[in-house]
């Protein structure tokens, strides 16, 4: 039987029953195979990658809840893929599998691949053509890892955690105290006999671990962790980075290193893992909203003295593609995704790096059971300070790092609390107007 057709009785089948929740994971190596220009760090220009540390993975856990289905997705790149990318994405996987949403973030790590690129003269092609294929191969990878996983769903259970883990530090702000989300979130599925099936952990901290001078691949310390609570539990596991605009590691004598630091998040992950009681959803279902916002830059990035100064900080060819195609006329598009599962988790992801009082304060907010926020997820549009940050400056709130208009990140986490109000108010708040 071909899958589209199998996925369709499924559903069908689901609707029929109204009772349906199951789960499938899948995972593919996508470290390039060839030298490309690294991510992250702009003193590096254009330099090219010189070897492996350790493998990226793109892992997919699928959950169909109901009659929707929905994907997500942990990747150990610097950023989500492109605007057009993501584009393409959804198209191929609602055509192939019948997904209906995607939550697909970077775990922000230094050290993969320039995603950027592009076929065009002047923004990548003939100069870095390795980059080029690299990321139409991975497109056609992370289509193939989501429809994989669709392909392995089974009945499941559900639950989760969360605890204060004070293992990150605000490496932004000059007040005291300093903001700090220091939540460790962690979601866990097990199949209909609780045997686990797969984890997914959420934190806040920036996987800049490993000397910028080292031109290896590798996915820091979330892929320490997440090798860690595979080795320890026997199940895959999932790294969703959380607003680390401004969190950095927090490190001691036993954690210093991506290896000793990723180890001791790990073991943390476990802990917290194995107190958590997983069951059968009462009323499985999954509403979600996908929204593309627009703001003013706080540069004008058009301007070619300004694109000059970038081609400076990083390279000609990577500012060309990211100013003229990622930035349309001195507008951020920006990507918010709001998903609500089972009338209870909140799954909050904003396109870029959001700093942590907007996590803190959408968490605060929120009247759904727990709410974890995803960042660099289905996107990536530089930083989002708040309002506060921005009026302190330094790294993460100037202008130069922080192109959309001041209160940005504030209007997109309001419109994702309305989001999540406005989908429990039809089952618990009957907030009808909203």
């Amino acid at each position: 039987m071909p899958f589209r057709l199998f996925i369709l009785l499924v559903a069908i089948s689901s609707s029929c029953f109204g009772q349906t929740f199951k789960v499938g994971f899948a995972k593919q190596n996508i470290t390039p195979t060839r030298p490309t220009p690294m991510w992250g760090y702009g003193a590096r220009h254009d330099k090219l990658s010189t070897g492996v540390l350790d493998a990226l993975h793109a892992k997919a856990c699928v959950i169909q809840a109901g009659t929707k289905t929905l994907a997500i997705v942990g990747l150990d790149l610097g950023r989500s893929p492109r605007d057009d990318m993501m584009t393409r994405i959804r198209a191929a996987i609602k055509a192939e599998a019948g997904i209906d949403f995607v939550l697909m973030s970077g775990s922000h790590t230094h050290h993969g691949p320039v995603l950027e690129l592009l076929d065009e003269k002047g923004k990548g092609k003939d100069k870095f053509d390795d980059a080029i294929a690299y990321t139409a191969e991975l497109e056609q990878k992370l289509i193939h890892t989501i429809v994989a996983a669709a392909g392995e769903l089974q009945d499941a259970q559900i639950g989760w955690a969360a605890k204060q883990l004070p293992m990150n530090r605000n490496r932004h702000s000059k007040i005291t105290p300093k903001p700090v989300d220091q939540e460790l979130g962690v979601i866990r599925f097990d199949d209909v006999n609780g045997k686990p099936l797969v984890i997914i952990a959420n934190f806040a901290a920036h996987p800049t671990m490993i000397a910028a001078a080292d031109l290896r691949f590798s996915a820091d310390w979330p892929g320490q962790m997440a090798s860690t609570v595979e080795a320890t539990m026997n199940v895959p596991c999932i790294f969703m980075q959380g607003a680390s605009g401004d969190m950095s590691t927090r490190t001691d004598e036993d954690t210093r290193g991506h290896i000793a630091y990723g180890k001791a998040v790990g073991e943390h992950v476990v802990e917290l893992a194995k107190k958590i009681a997983t069951t059968r959803p009462d009323k499985p279902s999954i509403q979600a909203k996908d929204q593309t916002f627009e703001f003013e830059a706080r540069l004008p990035l058009n301007n070619p003295l300004v694109r000059s100064m970038f081609s400076l900080a990083f390279f000609p060819e990577l500012t060309n593609a990211v100013v003229v195609d990622e930035v349309a006329q001195g507008k951020i598009k920006p990507h918010l995704t709001t998903v609500l599962i089972n009338e209870q988790l909140a799954l909050v992801g904003g396109s870029g790096e959001f700093f942590c009082n907007h996590a803190i304060r959408l968490k605060e907010r929120s009247r759904a059971d727990e709410t974890f926020f995803f960042g660099y997820c289905n996107g990536h549009n530089m930083y989002f300070p708040t309002i506060e940050a921005a009026a302190e400056g330094g790294y993460g709130a100037d202008p130069t790092v922080s192109w959309v208009s001041l209160g940005a990140g504030e209007e997109m986490m309001n419109n994702a609390l309305i989001n999540i109000y406005t989908m429990l108010g039809a089952y618990k708040f009957k907030l009808g107007g909203l």
